[in-house]
């Protein structure tokens, strides 16, 4: 019966400790300050529990947003955007080798590979198809904030170490380009 005890006590103590280190439950945040004063970004200068504190406050709505169009307009840069017609780095990337290899440029008319492009975003959301509150038939996804913020961090990461390769190909292929170009121009005043 001891043993019991024992073991139920154990278990309600590794319970309560597993929901006591949930990430994702909602907690109080005390924000109030005093003699505080705007700094601007959003951010408070004043005084809390007697310590000089900057203090940042955001809506997460609002920085949710903000992340999420940061991304998907980073990654519109890096590989351009099929809705609107622009070709972003990879295009122009794709355009440039394409150039160079042309026979006007001295090259042999075949196209010069260029990797695949690997979008970080293009992923089907999973969702579940029911019934809701009001009787209609509607389809949820559900995603902790906490998870969804990350993962367009790391999104924005990707991509931007992405946005780095693509700009330094593109300056190397256009650097190849105007050689190229100075090259035949030099051919055809030769040949003249």
């Amino acid at each position: 019966m001891r043993a019991i005890n024992i073991m139920l006590l154990i278990i309600t103590g590794l319970f309560i400790g597993a929901c006591a280190s949930n990430p994702h439950k909602a907690k109080e945040i005390e924000t109030e300050m005093e003699k505080s004063s705007n700094v601007g970004d959003g951010s408070q200068v004043g005084v809390k529990d007697g310590n000089l504190v900057v203090q940042k406050k955001v809506e997460m709505n609002e920085e949710l947003r903000r992340i999420q169009n940061r991304v998907y307009g980073l990654e519109d840069r890096v590989y351009g955007n099929r809705k609107y017609g622009s070709k972003g780095l990879y295009g122009a990337l794709k355009d440039c080798r394409k150039q160079l290899t042309s026979k006007e440029m001295g090259g042999d008319g075949k196209l010069m590979w260029t990797e695949p492009i690997d979008r970080v975003t293009d992923k089907e959301e999973e969702f579940e198809i029911g019934i809701d509150e009001k009787e209609k038939i509607v389809g949820v996804s559900e995603e902790f904030l906490k998870d969804r913020i990350k993962r367009f961090r790391e999104y924005r990461r990707v991509l931007q170490k992405r946005e780095d390769e693509y700009e330094e190909k593109l300056e190397i292929c256009d650097s190849k380009l105007k050689a190229a170009r100075h090259d035949m121009k030099n051919k055809s005043t030769e040949t003249n």
